[in-house]
């Protein structure tokens, strides 16, 4: 190592490390952290050829790690055209035709983000889109990214017809028989995206991950663990690290497609394995593969042990006698499990299929998740402790100000209990935080003000809901980067600021536990250092 020791002081450091939890100083060396500890000593360890960083009364955190992200797609989402604060569908048709008008070379014009509270009835169809871009094939992913939106050009383009059947775990919504331009799950999956997909080249996959990259960085996150990795992401992310510009960490989990067929589920597992093996540097590891068994509470299609208030509810995308032998399989291979599940019934299957994967090969240390537990059902809450899995939650999934139309959806006193975080800890299960990008905001900070006060960070006007469950800050944090790096295998590396430990962190412009909940909205991020070098 012939880097110069590089002297980090004059501010507050937060480590993470609950056997030194503040000091005054940190050294750094090549990649990785020398020491941490009092000013005095640090320079003296430090020497006198050592490079100073004056931190100027900022204060060091350990590195963000996004719990659960989608890399390349948060970057797609930040090149769209972004309906999330779109109150209304005047304003949806404002944004669309704009984009359309900005990009006139575009093939297709693109957005994301919109809510179905802002749309009427919460019902989007093709005319609604038609009026404003007749001419060129619209699609507009819902905030949750469980359906699009498409216009009439979009669905000639997709050959989808009234003759059109609907794919298994998915629909083509209908009104009388014809298709109203609203695409859910793996019809959104299949037709949808896929096709998307197969439109989209290496350059502009290439393009997205910059833009990912550089917004993650700017905002405090040094690590992503990305929830849905396909074959062009990864390759986008391989040629990212083979150029020397992966400067963001990516843990990934292999999505695995619901078929009807349980033998190509285990294939996918096995390439998943084969992954595993070939990518495991620090830069990019491949550790597991991501079950979705249900949708979205928003759109009645997350799977409920009680109905909806309409009286709908939804059948689970993987049934358990499916979903038991594949995540089995997973498991005997090695790889972490990280099931999405957002309705109580899925919940419950989910734990199920890791409780039949614990009979099936022994014990062992898993470290297996949940993503998302919106909604649990008290009686499981434990099962989570028992069975030794991660509940990995999003506290921007909570902010009041999306919350009106998933709490009218269950319409009863489960809204209360909603992103119950304190009951999982309580009962003795790690958590684990991260932001779901691009289904929301991506910056950690206020993902922090959510998930300590209830409050909104979109409207910070709003009240708190469920203000009981709010976390203490430094608990939220610690939920963020000690957990989220336990959660993914990553806890002897990054997550906290300790010797021996990778130089992950950021510099903040203030101390976020010295002032209001509130001036966590506006603190800045100084700089961002990703394995000793800022970025």
């Amino acid at each position: 190592m012939t880097d110069a020791p590089v002297l980090w002081s004059g501010g507050r450091i937060v480590t993470g490390d609950p056997a030194n939890p503040r000091a005054e100083a940190m050294v750094v060396h090549g990649d990785r952290i020398a020491f941490v500890g009092g000013a005095a000593e640090a320079a003296a360890r430090a020497g006198a050829g050592a490079t100073r960083m004056d931190l100027a009364g900022g204060t060091v955190l350990p590195g963000f790690v996004d719990g659960h992200a989608h890399v390349v797609m948060a970057g797609e989402a930040l090149l769209r055209a972004p309906l999330t604060d779109a109150p209304d569908l005047a304003t949806i048709q404002e944004r669309v035709q704009q984009w359309a008008k900005e990009n006139p070379d575009a093939p297709r014009v693109l957005g994301r983000g919109w809510l179905f509270s802002a749309v009427p009835g919460g019902r989007p169809t093709r005319q609604m889109l038609d009026e404003v871009v007749p001419d060129r094939p619209v699609y507009l992913d819902a905030n949750d990214y469980h359906s699009v939106w498409v216009n009439s050009a979009a669905l000639a383009e997709l050959g989808v017809t009234r003759d059109s059947s609907d794919p298994l775990g998915g629909r083509i919504v209908r009104e009388d028989g014809e298709p109203t331009g609203h695409l859910e799950e793996t019809a959104a999956q299949q037709l949808a995206w896929d096709f998307l997909g197969a439109a989209s080249t290496d350059a502009d996959r290439d393009r997205a991950l910059r833009a990912a990259t550089a917004a993650y960085l700017a905002s405090g996150v040094t690590s992503a663990v990305d929830m849905a990795l396909d074959e062009p992401s990864l390759a986008a992310m391989v040629r990212a690290e083979e150029a020397g510009r992966l400067d963001l960490r990516v843990v990934a989990h292999w999505f695995i497609h619901r078929t009807a067929d349980p033998g190509e589920h285990l294939a996918q597992v096995r390439h998943a394995a084969e992954l595993a093996q070939r990518h495991r540097s620090e830069r990019l590891r491949v550790t597991g593969v991501k079950f979705v068994v249900d949708g979205v509470i928003d759109g009645c299609t997350a799977s409920m042990l009680n109905p909806y208030a309409d009286g709908r509810n939804a059948d689970p995308i993987w049934d358990l006698e499916t979903l038991a032998p594949a995540v089995a399989a997973a498991d005997a291979a090695g790889l972490q499990v990280a099931l999405h599940a957002i309705g109580d019934h899925a919940v419950r299957i989910a734990l199920d299929a890791l409780e039949h994967a614990r009979r099936e090969n022994g014990p062992g240390d898993r470290r297996h998740r949940i993503e998302h537990l919106e909604y649990v059902d008290p009686a499981d809450v434990p099962r989570l402790a028992e069975l030794g899995v991660t509940a990995s939650m999003q506290p921007v999934h909570a902010d009041p100000a999306i919350r009106d139309n998933w709490a009218a959806m269950l319409g009863d006193a489960r809204a209360e209990r909603a992103f119950a975080w304190p009951e999982m800890t309580a009962a003795g299960a790690r958590l684990a935080f991260g932001t779901d990008a691009p289904t929301a905001p991506h910056p950690p900070l206020p993902n922090m003000f959510i998930a300590s006060t209830r409050r909104s960070a979109l409207r910070p006007e709003l009240p708190a809901l469920q203000p009981h469950l709010a976390l203490p800050l430094a608990d939220a944090v610690r939920h963020a980067t000690a957990d989220s790096a336990w959660a993914c295998r990553a806890e002897d590396a990054v997550g906290s600021l300790r010797p021996g430990l990778l130089a992950d962190f950021v510099v903040l412009d203030r101390d976020p536990f010295a002032v209001a909940p509130d001036a966590l909205l506006g603190t800045g991020v100084v700089r961002t250092v990703v394995g000793g070098r800022s970025t």
